[in-house]
């Protein structure tokens, strides 16, 4: 019998990939001080994948089993022509793809929500830390945080479903924390609270601000009644449900809980690099294939080399002298 495609993206220990992270730029509008350097130095335009090459690695992914695509960057509306590739790639959903997303720090969300929703995107992650003005534009080194709450509105009225994403840090967000889920749950949002990841030097020291979820859930605990749920958005979000608001709370936990033992993604960066894992430094470089041939042999040969050596687990560490767990910055694959 003859193999179906989605049976080749299987890795040495067994965990099907079908869900592909594709990093369309590593430019941001923001500097968020746990993502990027205020000062950052991006690659230059010619290294990175086009619209056109962007696809075709894409389209590739799904023909061997990929069944849903999250767009990211950097910030991935802030790509040129970036609706071309949601088009694209949008005709392949009930066609091999099951959906077609995208994380976004919502600040041209009101721009391209309806866009968004015409090439068949139905639900966004939108990246907010705080609902304070002075400390968000404080976070995102220049952010204005009316764009995104106008965003968020744009897009509940276009019939995007909305998850926020805010990544936990002890200080300021510990006093916040309770009006996000306030905020998200009433207005029909699931929220996700993640942990700092060491990657990249971004001048913030995150020994001093890292806060373990487990820690924060204990203090949660002590507020709401949080109830085990089973929800699963095939991501590595752990669930429960708020009781006295009736909304999803979700908890992403790279450092303080291995999560790594039914991942199914993978991810590759905006120059073509395909990360088998997010938290190691392997890559399988795609773009020369994808440049000196219109043959996609070479190009299937590295993709399955690149799940072949897809590691168990990762091996992140925030470090008292400050080292980061990568050089890479998180914003090179959108997290």
């Amino acid at each position: 019998m003859q193999k179906t495609p989605e049976s080749k993206l299987v890795d040495p220990f067994g965990r099907k990939i079908s869900y592909l992270r594709l990093s369309v730029t590593d430019r941001c509008d923001l500097r968020c001080v746990y993502c990027m350097a205020e000062e950052m130095v991006f690659l230059p335009k010619k290294e990175l994948l086009t619209i056109e090459e962007l696809y075709r690695v894409a389209s590739r992914m799904i023909d061997l089993g990929v069944t849903k695509i999250r767009l990211t960057g950097g910030e991935p509306l802030v790509r040129r022509n970036i609706m071309v590739l949601f088009e694209m790639l949008g005709k392949h959903l009930g066609h091999g793809l099951e959906e077609l997303t995208l994380t976004t720090n919502g600040t041209l969300l009101a721009r391209y929500a309806e866009a968004l929703v015409q090439n068949g995107v139905k639900r966004v992650n939108v990246s907010l830390d705080t609902l304070d003005p002075v400390r968000y534009h404080q976070l995102t080194r220049r952010g204005d945080i009316a764009h995104v709450l106008a965003g968020i509105d744009a897009a509940q009225k276009a019939g995007l479903k909305v998850k926020l994403n805010a990544v936990a840090m002890r200080g300021g967000f510990l006093g916040e924390v309770d009006d996000l889920i306030r905020f998200a749950h009433g207005r029909g949002m699931d929220l996700t609270v993640i942990e700092e990841m060491p990657m990249g030097y971004t001048g913030h020291d995150r020994y001093e601000t890292f806060l373990s979820l487990g820690a924060l859930r204990k203090s949660l605990e002590q507020r709401w009644t949080l109830v085990p749920d089973a929800h699963c958005s095939g991501g590595p979000a752990r669930y429960v449900t708020v009781k006295e608001t009736g909304g999803r709370l979700g908890f992403i936990t790279p450092l303080s809980c291995d999560f790594c033992a039914s991942c199914n993604r993978v991810r590759i960066g905006s120059t073509g690099k395909l990360y088998p894992c997010m938290g190691q430094s392997g890559m399988v470089e795609l773009r020369e294939a994808i440049r000196s041939s219109e043959s996609d042999e070479k190009l299937t040969e590295l993709i399955l080399k690149a799940i072949d050596s897809k590691p168990k687990g990762h091996e992140f560490s925030i470090e008292k002298d400050g080292i980061c767990g990568l050089s890479r910055h998180m914003s090179e694959l959108g997290g």
